[in-house]
């Protein structure tokens, strides 16, 4: 299978390369993201694609982009490719990673939602008893799943940055009051009905994170990616207990390996090897398959 680990599209003006995704400028009303297959961790890009992971990551996403639809608008559009890029080898080469999308005006705050206590958050409980600031019942384990849902946004960091854990409060300042509050409910909803339908389907998703923006009539959409390998962490629910941290369909496998490493999760990112890189690529595509039949 091909990787493609960076896009070069001159036909259209380059708007942003993050640490996955290539934003291209369509017109005044549309993009083009490409969903490259760069992989990032602790806020690093590594030097080796996992090939096929942007196609996996973007059908994953129009998949639940169509399913939340009911619940908040979001910025997938149906426009053909092939009057964006009319050359046939070029998207043969994007293959199913490019997304055509409404151009909004981004929210300066990712919203994530956890379900059980892993990660960051298990560390912050450890030490405080709260997660991000939210008080939690004494006495929980790793992996815990959680009396119920909690709303822990953070900023946006720019590429090689880490993002930074922020309160409700903070969220009221950057967004004012009534569409912090509107964000953070339509992200719980997003995440419980998810997790539910997931669930289901074999897949337990343990946190995950929602990105959102504005039209030009203040109308909140969902932006970006949603419930994805990438922006999620997703449990086998079949290996999951209590206490331990449970394997993983998401990159928290390639963590886990760097965790390993003398690394100080600073660039540049440190080669890995071609064991790590086709599990991780298998586990996206059993992932896609879990969740939608493909």
């Amino acid at each position: 299978m091909n990787a493609l680990f960076e896009t070069d599209l001159p036909e259209l003006e380059l708007l942003h390369r993050g640490k996955v995704r290539d934003i291209y400028a369509i017109d005044e009303q549309r993009m083009l993201i490409v969903t490259t297959d760069r992989l990032s961790a602790f806020d690093v890009v590594l030097p080796q694609p996992i090939p096929g992971k942007g196609e996996v990551l973007t059908r994953v996403a129009k998949f639940w982009f169509r399913r939340t639809q009911p619940l908040v608008p979001n910025h997938l559009l149906d426009d053909e490719l092939a009057e964006v890029i009319p050359d046939a080898a070029t998207r043969e080469r994007l293959g199913d990673r490019a997304m055509i999308v409404r151009r909004l005006r981004p929210l300066p705050v990712e919203a994530i939602v956890r379900g059980y206590l892993i990660g960051s958050g298990w560390k912050d409980y450890q030490a405080t008893g709260k997660v991000c600031g939210i008080e939690l019942p004494s006495g929980l384990q790793l992996a815990d799943r959680l009396p119920e849902a909690i709303y822990t946004p953070s900023t946006k960091a720019a590429v090689g940055e880490h993002d930074e854990n922020i309160d409700f409060a903070a969220t009221v300042d950057l967004l004012g009051h009534e569409l912090a509050e509107q964000v953070r409910e339509t992200s719980l909803r997003l995440y419980n009905e998810a997790a539910a339908y997931a669930r289901e389907r074999g897949i337990i998703i343990a946190d995950t994170k929602f990105e959102f923006g504005l039209d030009e009539d203040g109308r909140l959409h969902l932006i970006d990616e949603v419930l994805t390998p990438d922006s999620s962490r997703f449990w086998p629910a079949d290996q999951y207990r209590p206490g331990i941290s449970p394997p993983s369909f998401d990159k928290q496998f390639v963590r886990d390996y760097l965790e390993t490493l003398d690394w100080d999760k600073t660039p540049p990112g440190p080669e890995l090897p071609a064991e790590i890189i086709e599990r991780t690529a298998e586990k996206y595509r059993e992932a896609e398959r879990l969740l939608t039949g493909a």
